[in-house]
C-alpha cells in the first residue's frame, strides 16, 4: 500500500527545504499524518516569511573517531545499461565520494559539493538571493573531511550512503565523515537526474528529470534502480583498484548500507537483490515496497521520528510489516521531537541560515543519527557490541526502543 501524498511545509524560506524527500516530508512544527512524496516548502511559504540579513556560514560537526576523514570524488559508468531517467544521455553515470580512514593532519579542506551543484540546489529551490545562501556560501560548508588525505592502513568494512528523493549526496556528509572517523570506507552515491544536481565526469551537472511531477514517480521502481546503482558501485570497489585507487582499504567482505528516505527504501531493496551486504539502516523512509518474509535475514536498523514511525500510526503501518518480515538482528528505533532532516545535514545548515528548525535540535538530531549508526554497524560489520543498542540509554532520552 503506498502512503504518499503531498503536504505542506510551515517553515518558509529554509535551507532544508532545499533538499526534500519521500518518506516523510519537512515540517518544522507539523507532522504529515501519512507518508507524502517529496514537497517544495518555497510551494506554501507564508508571504510574512522574513528572510535572514547576515550571510550564511555553514560548518558540520567534526568527527568524534580516532581518524581524520580523507576524500576522493569517483565517476563510474555502467555499461551495462542505459540511463532509467534519461535513456538518450547514454549508459548510467554516477558520482560517488569516497570518504575514508585518514591519517590526522593530511590533505586539504575538501569542499561540500561543486559550485554547479550548489547553484542546481538553488535554482531547483528559488532560493532567493536575500537568503543569504548563495553558490559560493554553500559549496564552502566546512565539511571535516580532506582532499588527498593520507588514509589509513589496513582493511576497513564498507558502508553506501544513499540520500532522499531529490537530495544529492552531500546532505550525509556529516555521517559519511562520522563512519571514517571510525574506521569505515564510505561511498555517498549520487543517483543522476533524480535530484537538484551531480556533476558528472565530462563537467556536466545536470538538473533533475523526474522531480517536476513526484506524484507521477514510481518509487517502488526508483528504490529498485537506485539498488542497481549500488550494487554497481560495489562491484566497481571490490574488483581491484580500477575505479579506485584506494580500493585496497575495503574488507569486501564486510559491505553495509545505510540510507534517508527513499536510500532507505534502497537499502532494503538493495540486501534483497545484492546478499554482499550485510547490514542495513532506513533513516525515516517509507519502504518501497516493505519487505517479503524471507527476504531479509540480515541485520537491519530502522530509525525514524517518533511522530509518524511509531507502530500502528502514520507510516509506522508500513513499517509494521516491514518489521514482521525481517528476519536477522532487527531494532526499531524513533526519535522524539525530530523531523524528517533531523537525520541528515539539513536540519543543522537551516538552523546555521537562520531559519526555524524542528523541536530537537538539529545538532542532538546529527549526534543521535551518527552514534547509533555507527554504533549498529560496528556490532553488525566488526563485532563490537554496544550497549547503545540494547535498550533506553539515559544520556539519549529521545530515542524510544520498538515495539
Amino acid at each position: 500500500m503506498k502512503r504518499n501524498r503531498r503536504i505542506s511545509a510551515v517553515a518558509a524560506l529554509t535551507l532544508a527545504a532545499l533538499v526534500t524527500g519521500t518518506g516523510a516530508g519537512f515540517a518544522a512544527t507539523t507532522t504529515p499524518s501519512a507518508t507524502p512524496v517529496a514537497t517544495h516548502a518555497f510551494d506554501t511559504a507564508p508571504a510574512t516569511a522574513t528572510a535572514p540579513t547576515r550571510s550564511f556560514q555553514g560548518t558540520l560537526p567534526a568527527p568524534t573517531g580516532p581518524y581524520a576523514a580523507g576524500e576522493d570524488v569517483i565517476h563510474l559508468t555502467d555499461e551495462s545499461r542505459p540511463d532509467p531517467w534519461v535513456p538518450s544521455s547514454g549508459p548510467r553515470q554516477l558520482t560517488v565520494t569516497m570518504v575514508y580512514p585518514a591519517v590526522p593532519g593530511t590533505g586539504t579542506p575538501a569542499p561540500y559539493m561543486t559550485l554547479a551543484e550548489a547553484a542546481g540546489i538553488l535554482q531547483h529551490r528559488k532560493m532567493p538571493a536575500s537568503s543569504g545562501v548563495t553558490p559560493q556560501t554553500l559549496a564552502g560548508v566546512t565539511t571535516h573531511a580532506f582532499d588527498g588525505a593520507r588514509p589509513q592502513r589496513g582493511k576497513h568494512p564498507l558502508v553506501v550512503l544513499s540520500p532522499a528523493s531529490e537530495n544529492p549526496r552531500m546532505m550525509l556528509t556529516s555521517l559519511a565523515t562520522e563512519l571514517a572517523s571510525h574506521g569505515y570506507v564510505v561511498a555517498l552515491v549520487g543517483h543522476t537526474y533524480e535530484d537538484t544536481g551531480e556533476t558528472l565526469a565530462n563537467g556536466q551537472t545536470p538538473p533533475c528529470a523526474i522531480c517536476d511531477h513526484p506524484e507521477k514517480i514510481d518509487f517502488d521502481a526508483e528504490a529498485v534502480s537506485r539498488a542497481r546503482d549500488v550494487s554497481f558501485v560495489i562491484d566497481q570497489l571490490t574488483h581491484g583498484n580500477t575505479a579506485w585507487p584506494l580500493a585496497h582499504l575495503i574488507d569486501k567482505h564486510e559491505i553495509g548500507m545505510a540510507g534517508h528516505s527513499l536510500g532507505g527504501a534502497a537499502a532494503a531493496d538493495t540486501m534483497i537483490a545484492d546478499p554482499r551486504v550485510r547490514a542495513g539502516v532506513n533513516m525515516d523512509g517509507t519502504f518501497h515496497p516493505a519487505p517479503m518474509p524471507g527476504q531479509i535475514n540480515r541485520p537491519f536498523l530502522m530509525l525514524g521520528i517518533a511522530d509518524s514511525h511509531t507502530p500502528g500510526s502514520g507510516d509506522g503501518i508500513v513499517w509494521d510489516r516491514a518489521w514482521a518480515a525481517l528476519g536477522g538482528y532487527k531494532k526499531w528505533l524513533t526519535v522524539t521531537g525530530a523531523d524528517h532532516f533531523s537525520f541528515s545535514d539539513g536540519d543543522l545548515l537551516q538552523e546555521q541560515a537562520g531559519f526555524p528548525t524542528a523541536p530537537l535540535s538539529p545538532e542532538r538530531g546529527m549526534a543521535i543519527t551518527r552514534e547509533y549508526v555507527t554504533a549498529f554497524f560496528d556490532r553488525t560489520l566488526k563485532g563490537i557490541d554496544s550497549p547503545l543498542l540494547d535498550g533506553p540509554s539515559p544520556n539519549n532520552p529521545e530515542v524510544l526502543f520498538q515495539p
